[in-house]
């Protein structure tokens, strides 16, 4: 039987995205997000979400910027760009693809 991870893997890029699109947040609360609409069958290891964080960043889709929380501890947070809008949209786009074409294969 297959775990949620194994299914996911390769597409952490586009759920982060995706969660941005609607808001910026922390790496944190981005994970309880994930885990949340997947009742918790699967959230992402601390290596992997702030691998990705960096990678996006890099790549021009995310920026972040330093919050304070309510407690006063600073948290680092991340926000889409434009070109991280662009690159989701695409991304959701062979999403659809390649869901139509397995779909009809099975």
């Amino acid at each position: 039987m297959y775990k949620f991870g194994d299914l996911l893997r390769g597409h952490t890029d586009m759920l982060i995205l995706s969660i941005l699109d609607k808001e910026d947040s922390y790496g944190y609360m981005i994970n309880k997000k994930i885990e949340g609409l997947i009742k918790g069958e699967f959230s992402l290891s601390e290596a992997t979400l702030y691998t990705s964080f960096k990678r996006l960043v890099k790549v021009g889709y995310l920026t972040s910027y330093w919050q304070n929380s309510e407690s006063g501890k600073k948290r680092k947070h991340y926000s889409i760009t434009l070109t991280g809008i662009i690159a989701l949209n695409k991304q959701r786009e062979e999403w659809e693809l390649l869901t139509e074409v397995i779909n009809e294969i099975i």
